[in-house]
């Protein structure tokens, strides 16, 4: 049964098939919208369509951008020769947030899931090998997460690469800072383990 207009439902239900977003927050979202003025409601709306029409994926890098090739792309100042490989472009904003990587990068849109029906030709794994065949590259960062779908992407772009003959680096993994180490998992203990460096 419905409890409210049909617009309404239709909003909640919208919001609903957001990550990460249950009834009750689609139910708080969408009474926010309706409470908004409406140039304001209206200038949301505006912002979902622009941002739809008006992003494209970079030829080169495949981030998201509001041109042919992204500023990260673009800029010369970066190292050309290495790329780090991520499966999202939010993943590119992690890793620019640390002020600590200077090279350029590869999203995917994506990780392999035979479970989830996302095989090698859905995600862009093909667009990376031509790069790497076609550019001057030295090292491939491989910076997929650390689960089943990550691990396996990995692999897989390694054994492409292999035959390139450059260096295949995978991110090392280990304990959080500020973590106790009664509280972290077998799996993560032994990547620390794998990744430990010289003092």
């Amino acid at each position: 049964m419905d409890f409210f207009a049909p617009p309404v439902e239709r909003l909640i239900e919208e919001f609903a098939k957001l990550p990460g977003i249950g009834q009750k927050t689609a139910q708080r979202l969408a009474f926010h919208v309706l409470d908004l003025p409406k140039e304001d409601a209206e200038r949301f709306a505006d912002a979902i369509r622009e941002a739809k029409a008006k992003t494209f994926t970079c030829k080169r890098c495949q981030n998201l951008a509001d041109s042919e090739v992204c500023p990260i792309c673009v800029d010369n100042t970066r190292d050309q020769k290495t790329i780090c490989v991520v499966a999202e472009p939010r993943d590119v904003i992690a890793f620019e947030r640390t002020k600590e990587y200077h090279g350029l990068y590869h999203v995917l849109h994506g990780t392999l899931s035979p479970m989830g029906h996302v095989g090698p030709d859905d995600i862009r794994i093909r667009e990376l090998v031509q790069r790497v065949a076609d550019e001057d590259t030295e090292e491939v960062i491989l910076a997929t997460n650390p689960d089943t779908e990550g691990e396996a992407t990995a692999m897989y772009i390694s054994r492409l690469l292999q035959p390139f003959g450059i260096r295949i680096t995978r991110l090392a993994y280990g304990i959080p800072v500020g973590g106790h180490l009664e509280y972290v998992d077998e799996v993560t203990l032994t990547r620390a383990l794998e990744g430990r460096r010289d003092l």
